[in-house]
């Protein structure tokens, strides 16, 4: 159940004993979250712990089956899809898919002057701005990124959502990511994502949660990434190492999902 409720004034939303479940079986349990005024959060977590459940709660596409969702009046969010669930061969342009965004309450078919000057002000923004007529095929995936980051933003949220941000992309693009989503985060923009990459994204980010239906734990990178914490999370021994003061995870996980790294050689 969604309500309008009092919250604390550093808070966009609030979650209390949040249960979702598909038929019998729960995806979420019990969830009590807070997300606060440019909050940067990561939601870590195995394959079917909820978290892509747990952001289309914090969306509204999902209505908890049981608990309370606190929101605050008139928010504004943006959601940025799993760039793999495109389709790339749609026939549509940089600026035609960002525009797709536009509008509330517009009727005709077609952008107004101060859309598609919105539209070419995010794009330059985020540093794509002569890529407008491009086709989105022909872009890298991070500009493919970007582009999803645009369409998302085009609407002013105060809480931009993202689904595995990071997948899929090399170390160079995933850094220019992170890099972009600072940048919207100090500007003023709380941001939600999740991620599997423990090391590469989830260990740069101020706050992390760790989920497995129930929140394991949540918090700072160097009090959420520990052995116990993980082995709960993902239910497997993990080791952790400290490398130039940041936590690094090393167990069989990474090559489970293609982000094998000499990690003990950069620990060295």
């Amino acid at each position: 159940m969604s309500r309008q409720s009092i919250l604390r004034a550093d808070e966009l939303i609030r979650l209390d004993g949040v249960t979702c479940a598909y038929g019998s079986e729960a995806v979420l349990s019990d969830i009590d979250l807070s997300i606060g005024r440019q909050q940067f959060s990561g939601i870590v977590g195995p394959s079917g712990s909820g978290k892509t459940t747990l952001l289309k709660v914090l969306l509204g596409s999902t209505v908890p089956r049981r608990g309370a969702v606190h929101r605050a009046s008139d928010l504004r969010i943006g959601y940025v899809p799993q760039v793999e669930t495109v389709d790339w061969n749609f026939p549509v342009t940089v600026a035609e898919c960002v525009l797709m965004a536009r509008t509330r309450g517009r009727m005709v078919p077609w952008p107004s002057r101060e859309e598609r000057a919105a539209m070419h002000d995010m794009l330059s923004r985020l540093g794509i701005g002569d890529l407008s007529e491009r086709h989105i095929r022909e872009l890298s995936g991070g500009q493919q990124q970007r582009v999803f980051v645009a369409r998302a933003l085009l609407g002013d949220p105060q809480l931009l959502l993202m689904d595995e941000p990071t997948s899929g992309v090399d170390a160079r693009t995933r850094h220019d990511v992170l890099h972009l989503l600072e940048e919207l985060n100090r500007a003023g923009t709380a941001i939600v994502l999740t991620t599997h990459d423990l090391n590469g994204l989830a260990s740069h980010l101020p706050h992390l949660v760790c989920l497995n239906t129930a929140i394991v734990g949540q918090g700072p990178p160097r009090h959420v990434l520990t052995a116990d914490i993980l082995e709960r999370t993902f239910g497997a021994p993990m080791e952790i190492l400290e490398h130039a003061g940041m936590p690094i995870v090393l167990d069989q996980y990474s090559h489970l999902h293609g982000n094998v790294v000499s990690l003990r050689k950069n620990a060295s």
